[in-house]
């Protein structure tokens, strides 16, 4: 996460004196009859990479196009900078946005293509190739130079894209699912150079994406969106380990969802699920009343498996492997408990595999802890 000045983590949502870059204010956004954004409210701070996340039609293309000027909210106020920004037109905006296709213009080298909007805008003539030779540092591009966008790969044209986007030193840039093009190896390391660029310029990061791992790697914090509202908004780590509900704990990363009815007892939660089954105890960050419909989401690496039952575990449970994924870095066991349920375990491959502890049909116990698990209301 981003350090600020001083050496402290990079949290000004945290501190009530902090005032946010960007506010929405009960924005809601119509299609005719349909509506893309409900009633929402969201503060974005100065210096955040901030990541919008869900499923294709959520909203967050849509909100992200309200930022830029290309809607208008229906209802609501949208503030820059403390100020409302429905007047101005995009091209006044300190707003820059970054698209998938990065929009470069093939017959111009990437020292153009990058200098373009500083031309248009008029900026002396030293201050402009000052800007673009720092662009060009800045997103290790000064060796290509002179070459058109079809003389580069991919991941070369994506850096010439954000070159040009931060070249204009807008207060805000808008990276619509800008790493979607390229293959998983080279996204990866582009996480990282975005990450790394954006904390060198401090300019605000507002990125669009449906890759969960994408939005949990680069940012400060996730908004994760369904049917055009924020179901949570928070720090991928909180999102991660402590989801508000069965929507986020199931949209992000792998998860083990087992409903049932639930009983608060003290500072744990007892999950009663199936008949012949022990009931499971979770830790819940949300009251649940006396018995509520709920479910545990339990997160496949934390829990152990081993071919003996474990007595130093509150959750045991029994079954019979039923598929192995060998992933390199882990491998996921599909294990079938005697009613039918399926639980994914996952371990860590920290050695050369000679042969396995486990193989397909072996009884084995899976277990894990009482706080391992989160109980949530249905």
């Amino acid at each position: 996460m981003n350090q600020d000045t001083s050496g402290n983590a990079f949290a000004p949502w945290n501190d009530a004196s902090e005032k946010p870059l960007i506010t929405f204010k009960n924005v809601t956004k119509k299609f005719g009859e349909f509506v893309a954004i409900s009633d929402l409210n969201l503060d974005i701070y100065a210096r955040e990479f901030f990541a919008l996340l869900g499923p294709s039609g959520c909203g967050k293309t849509t909100l992200m196009r309200m930022l830029a000027g290309f809607e208008t909210p229906t209802s609501g106020v949208i503030e820059l900078a403390g100020q409302d920004i429905a007047a101005i037109p995009p091209n006044k905006r300190e707003v820059n946005m970054m698209f998938q296709s990065y929009a470069l213009f093939p017959h111009l080298n990437i020292w153009d293509n990058i200098a373009f909007g500083l031309r248009r805008e008029k900026m002396p003539k030293d201050q402009m190739e000052a800007r673009v030779e720092e662009m060009l540092r800045l997103t290790k591009m000064e060796k290509f130079a002179r070459r058109k966008p079809h003389q580069v790969s991919g991941g070369q044209r994506q850096r010439v894209a954000l070159a040009r986007s931060l070249a204009k030193a807008p207060k805000l840039l808008l990276l619509d699912e800008p790493l979607g093009a390229l293959d998983a190896k080279l996204r990866q390391d582009t996480q990282f150079e975005l990450m790394d660029i954006q904390e060198s310029t401090g300019t605000t990061f507002v990125i669009v994406t449906h890759d969960q791992e994408e939005a949990m790697t680069v940012a400060s914090r996730v908004a994760v969106m369904d049917h055009g509202k924020l179901v949570q908004v928070d720090t991928p780590d909180v999102i991660y380990e402590t989801p508000n509900s069965v929507y986020v704990a199931d949209f992000i990363g792998d998860v083990n969802i087992i409903e049932g009815t639930a009983e608060a007892n003290g500072e744990s939660v007892s999950l009663t699920w199936a008949e012949g089954q022990p009931a499971l105890i979770g830790s819940a960050n949300q009251p649940i009343s006396k018995v509520a419909s709920a479910a545990m989401a339990i997160r496949p690496e934390k829990i152990a498996i081993s071919s003996k039952k474990p007595t130093d575990r509150t959750n045991v449970l029994q079954g019979k492997v039923l598929d192995i994924a060998y992933l390199g870095n882990i491998s996921t066991y599909h294990v079938q408990l005697d009613n039918g349920t399926v639980i994914k375990a996952q371990i860590a491959n920290t050695r050369r595999i000679a042969r396995r502890n486990f193989t397909w049909k072996d009884p084995v116990w899976l277990s894990w802890t009482d706080t391992a698990g989160i109980v949530l209301a249905v």
